[in-house]
This record gives C-alpha cells, structure tokens and sequence, in this order.
C-alpha cells in the first residue's frame, strides 16, 4: 500500500538525489530509528544511512550497490535536528525538521538518539551552505 501511494504521488526519491553517493559502504552513521509515514500516520522501522549530506533510508539493512533509498533528505537544507519527546509522548524521539516540513523519528535508546542528534548536526553544519570567499566583504580594504 506504502509503495502504491508513494508511486502514485511521486515521492519515490530523484535518483538524482543520491547519485554519486556511495551509500552502501563506509557510511558516517547507519542504523535502525523507526519513522512516522509522509502520508500515512504510522510508525515503520526503517534502516538509515548518513553519508556525504544526505539521510537515506532502506526498508532492509542489506544495502547493496543496486538498493533504492525509500527516501532522501538532503540535511544541509535542514534547519535544526533536536530532542522530540515531549512532542510526540514517546522516549527516545527526535526531530529534523526543513524549512517546509518537521520529520520525527525513534531511536532504541536514548544513547543512539544522542549519537543521531550529534551526528546530524554535525552533517548539518558541514553541509549547509555557507557564505562563499566571493560573497565575503573585506571592511577593512573599503576603508
């Protein structure tokens, strides 16, 4: 039904999301976290990877060279990664949320939450587009 719904709308990721990413070795962090449905409120278990900027996730742990991501988000376009149980009355939850949408996930424990949180943030910052040599204003030759 999922995949029927995800084809039907679209929202099956852009190859072009993932392309030259190679996803299925040596990612920064992979793991099981258990995610809320875009368009159907349920919680799936899904596998995760955290490579090169993107979040991608699997509906199985193998991933291959030839798996197709079940979704992509570009983290550098993410505005902040924090903290959820209080909003969703669950332990170990936690958001990453863009400026047009919040996705909500659960960890295992509260360690793993942190380490996702951490890591995150980490690829956040390192991927968000930060100001270029061009756009920098030296004050002090103007003056």
């Amino acid at each position: 039904m999922e995949s029927i719904l995800r084809s039907l709308t679209g929202q099956d990721p852009n190859p072009d999301d993932y392309r030259n990413i190679e996803f299925w070795s040596d990612p920064e962090r992979s793991g099981w976290l258990t995610k809320q449905g875009d368009y159907i409120k349920t919680w799936r278990r899904r596998w995760f990877v955290l490579k090169q900027g993107k979040l991608l996730w699997f509906k199985e742990r193998s991933v291959t060279r030839g798996s197709i991501p079940r979704g992509v988000v570009p983290v550098g376009k993410c505005l902040t990664v924090k903290g959820a149980e209080d909003v969703l009355n669950k332990p170990y939850a936690f958001e990453l949320s863009t400026s047009q949408e919040t996705m909500y996930f659960i960890a295992d424990s509260e360690k793993e939450k942190e380490e996702w949180i951490n890591s995150i943030g980490r690829s956040i910052v390192q991927h968000s587009r930060s100001v270029t040599d061009s756009e920098i204003v030296d004050y002090d030759s103007t003056r």
